[in-house]
């Protein structure tokens, strides 16, 4: 696979029926290695050893109900009182992060509210802080370290 723009990991791979997988620490199985699969593990990974995110305040591919139609959203990571922090949008190095891939999340986080986006294809990283009061948002070098 693809080498991304993201800190090593020691991941758990194996090989099932000639197709290699990859673990997943957050959903505790085995996923298909896509590419796009391949750029979520990492932002996982990231998220846990590098943002020091707990395991348990993460959810992966959970399904979201927007004007009848039924969406799935990447990864959310939660905070202590379990209400939606930074809402991850990730899309395979391959595929650009557009302003699609912007309206996208925001239209998944015209529900969730979380104050933060990171949206990522493994190469390039996007981060934003979200100020629904005022309406704005402004783009971060970095997403925020968990201060448990």
């Amino acid at each position: 696979m693809q080498k991304l723009n993201f800190p090593e990991y020691d991941f758990k791979l194996k090989k099932h029926n000639g197709k290699w997988q990859i673990f997943d620490p957050v959903r505790k199985k085995y996923y298909v290695l896509t590419p796009e699969e391949w750029v979520r593990q990492h932002t996982l990974h990231y998220l846990i050893t590098d943002k020091k995110y707990p395991v348990q305040w993460i959810a992966v591919e959970k399904e979201l109900q927007i004007n009848q139609t039924k969406r799935r959203f990447d990864i959310v990571v939660f905070n202590r009182q379990m209400t939606p922090e930074i809402l991850v949008e990730c899309k395979a190095p391959n595929v650009a992060v557009t302003q699609k891939t912007f309206d996208q999340a925001n239209q998944y986080n015209w529900l969730l509210k979380a104050p933060y986006l990171f949206l990522t294809n493994g190469l390039k990283h996007y981060i934003c802080q979200i100020d629904f009061e005022a309406n704005q948002f402004k783009f971060l070098k970095e997403l925020p370290e968990n201060h448990r």
